[in-house]
């Protein structure tokens, strides 16, 4: 399976990155980008690049337009001309973007390719995204095909396009989110005497530590919060001091902001 990647920023790059760390070969994949900067370094791991999207759409089975969401009608209406509707398949990574426009976009000769809008998280590049596939005009075997592809960089779910934003804030949004409280943790580790070095060492041990938990089936967080919680003790102090300045009720005021 070729694949190509229509822009290469932040988060085609990261995808681009991704199935390379999970041996895909860089001889499938092409990089398309206006700028020659961040070609550079994955034509030198062997990827083919362009500055023609194009030229991009052309090579692939399997087509990623991954660009800002005001310029995604320009990057569609610019490849479907050159585009095999019968054999390629466009997935489209740009929050906030409806399959009907897709669908009034891609349009060729009253036919359309098959269609899915796809939301990674950054966590791609390591082979840790949490991502989300909407399948817009897509058979069954292709749905399957590329959830098989991103499942290379993560763990891939397969929604319809209501549960988008949620799935959006809390994945997507949510790595920023998680990065705020290990950020507040290490700050806190400092003002407790460590070196900024080292609480950011112990607090990421201790997240990666509480997600290998919760990923035992059957697990769930009040369980393991109750192993660590005494009568008396020093967890439910702190618990309940969080609480108090509104710990849970600011999470999910933040999450159900994301979808406004």
């Amino acid at each position: 399976m070729n694949v190509s990647i229509i822009g290469a920023g932040a988060m085609g790059g990261a995808i681009a990155s991704g199935l390379l760390n999970k041996s895909f070969s860089p001889k499938a994949l092409m990089l398309s980008n206006p700028s020659s900067g961040v070609l550079e370094k994955f034509k030198a791991q062997g990827v083919n690049v362009t500055h023609d999207n194009c030229e991009a759409a052309r090579f692939a089975d399997v087509v990623m337009v991954v660009v800002k969401p005001w310029i995604v009608e320009q990057v569609l209406n610019e490849i479907k001309g050159v585009m095999d509707y019968s054999r390629q398949t466009v997935v489209v990574i740009a929050a906030g973007v409806p399959s009907d426009s897709l669908k009034d976009w891609l349009i060729k000769d009253n036919t359309l390719p098959a269609i899915l809008i796809g939301m990674p998280n950054t966590a791609i590049a390591l082979g840790e995204s949490m991502t989300f596939l909407v399948p817009v005009v897509s058979e069954d075997a292709t749905t399957i095909k590329v959830k098989q592809l991103f499942d290379l960089t993560g763990t891939t779910l397969v929604i319809d396009e209501a549960h988008l934003p949620a799935g959006t804030t809390l994945a997507s949004c949510g790595i920023a989110y998680a990065m705020r409280y290990i950020r507040a943790a290490i700050e806190g580790g400092v003002e407790l005497g460590f070196k900024a070095a080292l609480a950011q060492e112990i607090v990421v041990q201790t997240v990666k530590g509480a997600a290998a938990l919760l990923s035992v089936p059957g697990s769930h967080p009040e369980s393991e919060i109750d192993k660590v919680t005494t009568p008396g003790g020093l967890t439910i102090r702190g618990l309940n001091e969080m609480e108090h300045a509104g710990f849970t009720s600011s999470v999910i005021r933040g999450l159900k902001a994301g979808i406004k």
